[in-house]
């Protein structure tokens, strides 16, 4: 799978964010090489902190598949989702991340509360594949802009 071509999807979509305002991240949700939901951060927009890039994807591949088990999957996001994302990520059972850029303070793999690695959760199952870096010069120059 070409994982620089969903990546600069995210990055689009990480722009529309930042045009209105919002966080500058972009999510999609791709199974089986076919993109099955996107987010775009609007937290700021909505007025809804829950309204994350990777919550949004997480809600339209869920609601395409009419199902929330998205194993399989493997959600693109241009950083690194947070605590609370990582929560619905490992939820949701996808299989695999894909992360342009790292967040340190809150993020659901760097942070003090790392659940995308926990193991210790046996409904979760086993902790995501991650692949990290991918285009993050691209990724973190959307912070800097």
């Amino acid at each position: 799978m070409d994982h620089s071509f969903f990546m600069y999807k995210c990055i689009e979509l990480a722009g529309k964010a930042t045009a209105r305002g919002d966080s500058p991240v972009g999510s999609l949700i791709v199974l089986n090489g076919r993109v099955i939901g996107e987010g775009i951060e609007g937290g700021r927009t909505f007025s809804d902190i829950t309204f994350h890039a990777e919550i949004e994807a997480i809600r339209e591949a869920s609601k395409f598949l009419s199902n929330q088990d998205l194993s399989g999957a493997v959600l693109y996001t241009t950083h690194e989702p947070c605590i609370m994302c990582s929560y619905v990520i490992r939820h949701a059972k996808i299989s695999t991340l894909v992360i342009g850029v790292k967040t340190k303070e809150t993020g659901g793999l760097s942070s003090a509360y790392p659940l995308l690695l926990d193991d210790t959760i046996k409904k979760w199952g086993k902790p995501p594949q991650l692949m990290l870096g991918v285009l993050e010069k691209e990724c973190r120059d959307l912070i800097s802009d």
